[in-house]
């Protein structure tokens, strides 16, 4: 099966951000909500699942099942966009608007995933 040159596009994006959390965990420890429990083992956490699915994205066999957790990995940040949105310091100077936008740009990407996995033919 050959993959649309478009799913490595998202799996660039993902791979790119897993490794930026571990570039830079500050900047998404200060985007986890209070709380959530223990924010350096979930920036770890969700750093990793972004860099393999990512990978995993690119892969014929496992480009599906992929897409699928990327999905479920959207949903799961979900509480860190809207942290973000409500909370000063949490929204890293960027403007509300900017922040607004971004909640929701998670259902675009969400349906740019679903677009890649098994319920599409």
């Amino acid at each position: 099966m050959n993959l649309p040159w478009h799913l490595y596009i998202m799996a660039t994006l993902y791979i790119l951000a897993g490794i930026n959390h571990f570039r830079k965990p500050k900047l998404y420890l200060k985007i986890i909500p209070p709380s959530f429990p223990n924010p350096k083992l979930l920036n770890l956490i969700s750093g990793g699942a972004e860099l393999l699915l990512g990978i995993l994205l690119c892969i014929p066999a496992s480009s599906q099942y992929a897409a699928l957790g990327i999905i479920a990995l959207l949903i799961a940040v979900f509480p860190a966009n809207l942290f973000m949105y409500r909370n000063g310091k949490a929204g890293l100077g960027l403007s509300k608007w900017i922040l607004l936008l971004r909640l929701p740009l998670q259902l675009v990407l969400i349906i740019w995933a679903y677009q890649y996995t098994f319920f599409i033919k």
